[in-house]
């Protein structure tokens, strides 16, 4: 099947998956290979609006980052302000400044995008502070 048209129902994503599996491998100059390149964008733009996948928690991202940096939140303190700070922030009890989305991000190379998402703070929900 040639395609001709975005993909819009789960049989054609299935189709769309299938047909690429077969010709995954061709030479990117070939009709097939830039077949393959064309289904992995239709396919892309389907999954993006069928299965979106949600940015996480941005006080988990960061948790988490840090371990997996072996950081200690002292080493927050440059990107956030005081270690009183750090603490407040890192336990939501205070919202992150704009200021600390971007040092964080650079500090911790996390995308601003999952920064800025809004969490829960003393219960509800917060958006980084402007």
């Amino acid at each position: 099947m040639k395609w001709e048209k975005i993909i819009t129902t789960e049989k054609e994503y299935d189709m769309a998956l299938a047909r690429l599996s077969k010709i995954f491998e061709a030479d990117p100059d070939s009709p097939e290979g830039m077949e393959a390149e064309l289904l992995v964008t239709l396919i892309d733009k389907y999954e993006k609006e069928n299965f979106p996948i949600s940015l996480p928690d941005p006080i988990l991202a960061i948790q988490e980052t840090m371990e997996r940096k072996g950081l200690k939140d002292k080493d927050l303190i440059p990107a956030i302000g005081s270690k009183t700070t750090v603490s407040l922030v890192l336990n939501k009890k205070r919202a992150m400044t704009i200021e600390m989305v971007r040092n964080l991000s650079s500090l911790l190379n996390l995308p601003v995008e999952v920064l800025i998402q809004p969490y829960e703070l003393d219960g509800k929900k917060e958006k980084v502070s402007l």
